[in-house]
């Protein structure tokens, strides 16, 4: 039986590749250099801001450490001036929550977003209390494809391992699945090709979020709404 889903944000809730297409491009301008496509951007981010910062500068053969101390800040703090911008939800994502609420599955976030900025997101686009559970990154905490978080997630729902249903778009998502034991969905409509998701460990992979819905129904013996 399913009790729980857990998602990663970007890239399976929420379209943020534009979003973080402008702010990074801001960055490298602001330190002379040019311009990114939001193509490449999809296989430079997933693994936190800091990372994204340093795979940017290598894009373009321009690191160095001092110019990546001084654009991840910058970044960092321009993108939280409104990470909402150019942000927006995939598809089904609202009525497939609607359909977790109403059957007493609860939903948790784990995402190498900054805190603030996954709570920004979420609190715009879902109603109070549609996630029992955020879990962005903040000091001390450990990034994806680590399981900590996952882990603890589990245990604040009190759901074994068995119970749960893990969603992302990237390899490091199945990865974080994988390393907490956990049934790994990958979703093709984020940033990354579907051979990346099962070559990394994928139990199940879907083109939209109703899929997830008929799944649960049979696992759970739901009657499907006509």
């Amino acid at each position: 039986m399913i009790k729980a889903c857990i998602f990663d944000l970007d890239g399976t809730i929420a379209d943020t590749i534009e979003t973080i297409t402008y702010y990074a491009n801001r960055a490298l301008n602001k330190f002379g250099y040019g311009n990114i496509t939001s193509d490449r951007y999809k296989f430079l981010v997933g693994n936190g801001y800091e990372i994204l910062v340093k795979n940017m500068l290598n894009e373009l053969d321009v690191y160095d450490d001092k110019v990546y101390n001084e654009m991840k800040e910058f970044y960092h703090d321009d993108y939280e001036t409104d990470s909402l911008y150019k942000t927006t939800i995939y598809d089904g994502i609202n009525e497939l929550m609607e359909f977790l609420s109403k059957n007493g599955i609860k939903k948790g976030v784990i995402t190498n977003k900054p805190q603030g900025a996954a709570e920004d997101v979420l609190k715009h686009f879902f109603k109070d209390g549609t996630f029992e559970y955020i879990s962005g990154v903040s000091e001390g905490t450990t990034l994806k494809p680590d399981s900590m978080r996952l882990n603890k997630m589990l245990d604040d729902m009190g759901v074994s391992k068995d119970e749960i249903l893990y969603f992302g778009d990237t390899k490091t998502d199945m990865e974080t699945a994988k390393n907490g034991d956990v049934f790994a969905v990958g979703v093709l409509w984020g940033f990354r090709p579907e051979k990346e998701l099962t070559d990394n460990g994928a139990d199940m992979i879907i083109k939209h979020p109703k899929e997830i819905i008929d799944f649960i129904c049979d696992k759970n013996n739901i009657k499907k709404d006509l």
